[in-house]
């Protein structure tokens, strides 16, 4: 009988003895590490290869100038002879990817924007207009 008691205590201690806890608290510690150790993603860089945030001159293919004032908050405001004529949203998806959201409306539009050979940014909208854009005070 004392044997059976002994085997019970010990079997009642194995069972509490759970090591659970530490292999958790292990792999958790491993997801800490591997998320400090991988980097941010970068953020997309303007077509020119600089941040996408700053002034800019947008001449339009009709001969229509816009500075737009593109903010770090997601937020751009375009002027036109020194009053606003637009603003909205705005995400740089990748060098050649510009999109915005006009405030008030809730449909995206992306421009394909390049820089030829010549240094000549262009940006292009959905409706296939084209304009040349001119990064102010860099």
């Amino acid at each position: 009988m004392r044997q059976l008691l002994l085997i019970a205590s010990l079997a009642a201690l194995a069972a509490c003895n759970n090591n659970t806890a530490p292999a958790d608290a292990e792999s958790e510690a491993t997801a800490d590490v591997a998320a400090a150790s991988t980097p941010a993603t970068a953020p997309a860089m303007a077509a020119d290869g600089k941040d996408p945030v700053g002034k800019f001159r947008i001449t339009t293919s009709d001969g229509r100038v816009v500075e737009e004032e593109v903010k770090a908050d997601g937020t751009y405001v375009s002027t036109a002879d020194g009053k606003t004529v637009e603003t909205g949203r705005w995400v740089q998806k990748s060098p050649t990817t510009y999109c915005y959201t006009k405030t008030g409306e809730t449909a995206e539009q992306c421009n394909t924007e390049s820089v030829d050979a010549k240094g000549v940014w262009t940006t292009t909208g959905p409706d296939g207009k084209t304009a040349t854009v001119v990064r102010l005070g860099a």
